[in-house]
This record gives C-alpha cells, sequence and structure tokens, in this order.
C-alpha cells in the first residue's frame, strides 16, 4: 500500500460538489474506486464532473486534476475506474491478491471517512482483520475495523467518503470498501472483492494498456501465528497455556491435535510440523473458536470423569476470560446453514422465538426487529454465545447459554421432524462443552410449552423517554416495550444505555412500531404512547423525525407516520387515588369534551368544574396561554383526566381556531387517527396549518409500567437487566 497513490473523489456538476469518496491510483492515470460515489442516488445518473487529488495529504505534495469515467462494471458491481486528466508518475506498481482458505487475515487501506474531517478531509488509516468465513450469500469481505468512529449525531454516517477505499492485505490489493454495516456500531465495513471484477476483459484491457504489464491474481493465505518469546507474551496468551497445558500436558499426541486444529481454522500445514505448546497457545489466543474447535478432537478420547471434568472446567473459564466462544468453528458453521435456511422460509420466527424466550437478556439490534436479514447471523449467534439463559443448573456444570435455549425453541416451533436437526446440533455442544443433560431437558421443556402456546400478538409500543441532563447537546435515554391488550409486555434490550439524539429515538421507535405493525396485520394503525415526566410533556416527539426508511419513501415526523400520545405515569405516584379516578372517567364518561378557551379559568375553577359538572369528562382540550396551559395540564393529569389536548405553538387564546379541523366533538377513539392525519398535513403544509397538537391518551388497564431505567452504560460484560 502506497500513500502517494490515495485519492480523494469529489464528484459533482460544474457549481456544486454533491459526493465525496475515496479511490487508489493501480496505474499512472487510472483511478479505483466505487461506483456509488459518482452517481446521483435519487436519478442514478453519473455526475457531470469529478475532481482528484492524488497524494497522502500529509505525505508531502499532493496533486489535482479532473478525471472522466471510463468503465464500469457491466453487472452492475459497485465499481468504477476514472481516468485523470493529468498523468501521475508514482513509483513500482500494484499487486492484486486473493484471500484463499477460512483463517482471518490482516487488512489495510487508506480513505477520507467524514468522522475524520475536520477544516477538511483528513486521510484515516484503516485496519483490521478480514474473516473470509463471514462472507455472506453476496461475495462481500467483511472488514472488522479497530479503530471505529461513533455513530454521529447529526445523522450522517461517520464512514461515508470511505467508500472506494482500497483493501491490502500483505502488500497485495484484495478488494474495495463499497459501504459500511451499522447493525455492527460502525466497527464492519463491507467489501468488493477484487478476484470479482478484475477479470472483466474491458478492466483487464484498460489496466494492460495504461499499467504496461499482464495482471495477476496471487492467493494469499494467513501466516500460522507463532509464539512469541516468553517475556512478550501477553496475559491472555499466558493464560491459555496454562489452561492448555491441564488438558494437554501430559499427551504425547498433543502436537497432532495442533496440526488438525491449524488446518481446520485454514491454514496450510505440513505433516512436518512440530509446534510446540507456546505455538498452540498462540493459535488459541488468536481464535476465539480454536479452543472450542479443540476440544471437538479431544472430548472423544477423554475416557475418564476426572478429564472430562477437566476439559469442562477449561473451557468455562476460557469463556468466563473472554478467551473463546462457545462453539467450535464445525457448530457454527452447521448452525448458520440451519438458520440461513429458516431465514429464508420463516424470517420472523428468530426474532419473535428470542424476543419471547430471552426477555430478561440483552438482545443484539437485529433480534429486535420484524424480520432477521441472513446476513446478520453471525452477530447474532456470536452475542448469543457470551450470554447464559439466567436460569439454574445443576451443582457444578456449565451455565445454559441462550443461544441454546433459543435453539430449543426455534426447533420446537418447527415440529418434531423439521426441529430434529436443531435438536441434535443442541445435544452435540452441550455433550462438548458439559452441560447437564437434564438442565437441556428442562429448557427443551420450556420450549415445547412455548410453541404450544399462542402469545396475543402485540398491540402497541411504549417508549420511556428522559433528559441527558449532563450531555453538552440534546439527547435522550429511552427505552422501548412491546405491549400486549392482556397487560404483558417484552422488552426491547440493547447492549448500552447511551444517550441518543432525537433522530436516532425516532429510528428506535419506527423500528419497534414495525415488529408491532407487522403481528397487528393491514387493517390496525399502530400506536406508539411515550412515557415522559411532567417537566416533559412539552417535548415536541411527535415532530422528531428518523429520516427517510429507504431510497424511494421521503421522510417525514413520527407523529406523521403512526399515531404517537404521550402518557405521565409519574402523576400517579405523586398523587393518591388518581388511578382510581382515571378509570372511573374511562367507565362513566361523556364524549362531549371540556374545552377551555376562557383566560380567566384559574385552576380552582378548572378543579370545581372536573368534580362537578364535569366529574365523568374523559377528555379535555386546552387553549390560552402556554403558561396558564402548563398549570391546568397538571391539575387535569392529576385528577385522572385521560384525554387533554392542546397545542403546542399557541400563544394566545386566538390560536385555538387552529385545532378545529381536528373536529374536538368527533368520536373520542378516532382522536388519535385524526391527530396522527393532522401532523401529516401540518407537516407538508407548516403555513397553512401552524399548529402542533400534544394528546396525552392514557387508555386504563393497558399502561405498562417498565422497571427502572438504568441511566448508565452497563459494564464490560454485563447482560442481565
Amino acid at each position: 500500500m502506497d500513500p502517494h497513490r490515495l485519492v480523494l473523489i469529489r464528484s459533482g456538476t460544474t457549481r456544486l460538489r454533491h459526493r465525496v469518496g475515496s479511490g487508489y491510483l493501480v496505474a499512472p492515470r487510472l483511478v479505483l474506486t466505487a461506483g456509488h460515489i459518482l452517481r446521483d442516488g435519487e436519478s442514478g445518473a453519473y455526475w457531470e464532473e469529478n475532481q482528484v487529488r492524488v497524494g497522502h495529504p500529509g505525505r508531502g505534495e499532493t496533486l489535482r486534476t479532473g478525471a472522466e469515467l471510463i468503465w464500469t462494471h457491466p453487472q452492475n458491481l459497485d465499481v468504477a475506474l476514472l481516468l485523470t486528466h493529468d498523468e501521475i508518475d508514482v513509483p513500482g506498481s500494484v499487486r492484486w491478491g486473493h484471500p484463499v482458505g477460512t483463517a482471518p487475515l490482516r487488512y489495510e487501506g487508506l480513505g477520507f471517512p467524514l468522522a475524520s474531517a475536520e477544516d477538511g478531509r483528513d486521510a484515516e488509516h484503516l485496519r483490521g482483520v478480514l474473516p473470509p468465513l463471514s462472507s455472506g450469500a453476496r461475495g462481500l469481505y467483511v472488514l472488522d475495523q479497530e479503530p471505529a468512529p461513533d455513530l454521529r449525531d447529526d445523522g450522517r454516517k461517520a464512514w461515508g467518503g470511505a467508500s472506494g477505499t482500497a483493501v491490502f492485505c500483505e502488500d497485495h490489493l484484495v478488494g474495495v470498501v463499497i459501504r459500511d454495516d451499522r447493525s455492527y456500531g460502525n466497527r464492519r465495513l463491507r467489501a468488493l472483492p477484487a478476484h470479482c471484477f478484475v477479470q472483466d476483459d474491458d478492466f483487464e484491457a484498460l489496466l494492460r494498456r495504461y499499467a504496461d504489464g499482464p495482471l495477476a491474481l496471487t492467493k494469499i493465505g494467513a501466516a500460522l501465528p507463532t509464539a512469541q518469546p516468553a517475556a512478550e507474551r501477553n496475559p491472555a496468551q499466558q493464560e491459555t497455556e496454562r489452561l492448555l497445558w491441564s488438558v494437554l500436558g501430559g499427551w504425547i499426541t498433543y502436537a497432532e491435535h495442533a496440526r488438525v486444529l491449524a488446518r481446520r481454522l485454514g491454514y496450510t500445514v505440513p505433516d512436518s510440523h512440530e509446534p510446540t505448546m507456546p505455538d498452540l497457545a498462540a493459535l488459541v489466543a488468536a481464535h476465539p473458536r480454536a479452543l472450542p474447535s479443540l476440544s471437538s478432537t479431544l472430548a472423544p478420547a477423554l475416557t475418564g470423569e476426572a478429564e472430562r471434568t477437566r476439559l469442562t472446567d477449561v473451557l468455562t473459564r476460557a469463556r468466563a476470560g473472554g478467551l473463546c466462544l462457545l462453539l467450535s468453528q464445525d457448530e457454527c458453521e452447521h448452525l448458520l446453514e440451519l438458520l440461513r435456511g429458516i431465514c429464508k422460509e420463516q424470517p420472523t420466527l428468530i426474532p419473535r422465538a428470542a424476543r419471547e424466550a430471552l426477555r430478561y437478556a440483552w438482545l443484539p439490534d437485529p433480534l429486535n426487529r420484524t424480520h432477521l436479514c441472513a446476513d446478520d447471523l453471525e452477530h447474532v449467534v456470536e452475542h448469543l454465545e457470551s450470554v447464559s439463559d439466567s436460569e439454574r443448573v445443576p451443582d457444578g456444570t456449565p451455565p445454559v447459554p441462550a443461544l441454546l435455549r433459543l435453539v430449543e425453541c426455534v426447533a420446537a416451533a418447527l415440529g418434531r421432524e423439521a426441529g430434529a436437526e436443531l435438536r441434535s446440533w443442541s445435544d452435540q455442544v452441550a455433550t462438548r462443552t458439559g452441560i447437564h443433560p437434564a438442565a437441556l431437558a428442562e429448557r427443551r421443556t420450556d420450549a415445547g410449552r412455548w410453541a404450544a402456546r399462542q402469545s396475543p400478538p402485540f398491540s402497541r409500543v411504549v417508549v420511556e423517554v428522559s433528559r441527558a441532563q449532563t450531555e453538552p447537546h440534546e439527547s435522550y435515554y429511552c427505552r422501548i416495550l412491546l405491549a400486549r391488550a392482556d397487560g404483558t409486555h417484552t422488552s426491547l434490550h440493547e447492549a448500552e444505555s447511551a444517550p441518543r439524539t432525537p433522530e436516532e429515538v425516532a429510528r428506535r421507535v419506527r423500528d419497534a412500531v414495525e415488529v408491532v405493525a407487522d403481528e397487528l396485520g393491514p387493517t390496525a394503525a399502530p400506536h406508539a404512547t411515550v412515557l415522559v415526566a411532567r417537566d416533559s410533556l412539552h417535548l415536541p416527539i411527535d415532530e422528531w423525525n428518523p429520516g427517510a426508511p429507504n431510497e424511494f419513501v421521503p421522510d417525514q415526523p413520527i407523529g406523521a407516520e403512526f399515531c404517537i400520545t404521550l402518557s405521565c405515569p409519574e402523576m400517579s405516584d405523586l398523587v393518591r387515588g388518581r388511578e382510581r379516578e382515571h378509570r372511573r372517567r374511562w367507565e362513566n364518561g361523556h364524549a362531549a369534551p371540556l374545552v377551555v378557551d376562557d383566560e380567566r379559568v384559574t385552576r380552582p375553577r378548572l378543579r370545581r368544574l372536573l368534580q362537578t359538572t364535569h366529574r365523568d369528562a374523559t377528555q379535555v382540550v386546552l387553549h390560552g396561554s402556554p403558561e396558564q396551559r402548563d398549570t391546568l395540564l397538571e391539575l387535569c393529569l392529576a385528577l385522572g383526566v385521560p384525554v387533554v389536548l392542546w397545542d403546542r405553538r399557541a400563544d394566545c387564546l386566538a390560536d385555538a381556531a387552529g385545532l378545529q379541523q381536528l373536529d374536538l366533538t368527533g368520536p373520542l377513539a378516532d382522536l388519535p387517527e385524526r391527530v396522527r392525519v393532522f401532523r401529516g398535513t401540518a407537516f407538508d403544509e407548516p403555513e397553512t396549518l401552524p399548529a402542533r397538537p400534544a394528546l396525552v391518551w392514557e387508555e386504563h388497564g393497558r399502561r405498562p409500567r417498565p422497571e427502572s431505567l438504568t441511566l448508565q452504560d452497563p459494564p464490560e460484560g454485563a447482560h442481565a437487566t
């Protein structure tokens, strides 16, 4: 990788630059990059002008020149070649490579992500691990990035601009970065392999013309890890070596086990190779599935109970210390193969089973969605490997991983015959890891009961929102429940309770609503209830905009997309008897609302109205100044009024006309939907409809009270709520 060949690309029109991306000079005038950075995302047409800057900004002079698009892939793969207007003289040539085998390789690259931008775009040295087995059906390389930026507060992609970065392994160009993967918290990128496009006839002809030489792909395999000198071994390697001595120290054949393990992990190992115990420890420390894979060959040969117990203890201690994962290489591949088929046939089954069977475990984001994509399976499996299902087990035996409980539930849902292979897989993993048969049998019984019980569908989303007071920018803590009509609910847990921007909160709410909408069917309108403290009732949560859901549908606020109402459960803790009054008003209430449109209405007067002539009022509409509304709103909630409507933008009684289009005397049950439609129209026509309706809607018997929200990041390794 030559820093002098680094290229910054700006594409757009003659008057305005629209896209920024990265590239690499593969010949004196040829720039390799990703095709999408040269194209208008809306029209699909390529931009008319491209300006490039060649060279590393921190390594001497850079050259600025224009460039034109001269090649795109005939099958629309996301790759392109630019021809610079000027010839750039750089020493050396580019070597092309093709990673082979299954062992992870180190990679690096140079690009211009938005996260590194200050006054201008700064170069970022991308580096990490390329695990060939993580490549999905689309054939893209996975790049597990070591230094990774946080998600941006403004909603823009932190990796924006890194597309087009050339990826190098062993100083061979092996691919081009084309996108990031938000499911992994900005830690993972995806790259198009070089072998997918270098054999195109036109591409090869251009390389021969401008690079003046034949193009050859070199096969690249990962180098077998070897032990460092004793003084340089890190604590993980030292602990791994101690664990290995405890199960292999007296075995003469451990070298054969080491050779078998290395080959299984994707390395080329001759029969003459004689690894030492430190070499084996280095191999195990470098691969989280190495120790489980080694135990797969050891366990069948262990006949003594003491030896088998010692191996179980080693595996348990290694997982607890973060030295390995649960599954061996074969077990992981077999499970992913089985689950991919389920994702294809029943994409909602695995997320539904996870939410029900693992209610008190932190679930990764893909399991908190409606459908599970096969590309997310590896992340899901790896996450659940390290989580216990928290149930009791016989003394002296390992805890049952949450992954096995989930597999049992999915198998039970599939039925006896269709789930037989999953249950067989569970049996094999439990036997190897020392999980007690009684513990697995108990989970299997629970799974059968769960599959036989049809849970009522989710009816709405309940969101708990509170302001992050210590944050410099506007941000909120957010917790989400999926509620049912029978009062039960499921929490959508996440790895950390971090502060989020309004846009990020809105995206999470929209994702949760999709889960509920999928269960409700096409006729019912999804509803989200936002739980806030009384000092946050003024927040314009319905105006928070999650951004466009895809490239075709324009964006809109969440309050226009689905019914969103407020609730203030804090009032029930502060006012004795409020729940009783709340229930009575719903049972005896009148349809006609009490409209407060007189500035002379004070708190004492409103109290008398709500306790005499309007004692059964279900709905109150508040007009007037913000100061009057705030004080009367709290009184309404304290006296158990379940539905309160007001205009956040209103300054005085003269603004009351802004809510007339809501048909305030219309059917009460339809009010949330009328408010949603009004919000959508107001978003499209803000000058015509300046009102911004806020609606408290607290339906009796359907207000799950979430457990207290811990407003801090959990300690590393913590998974319980």
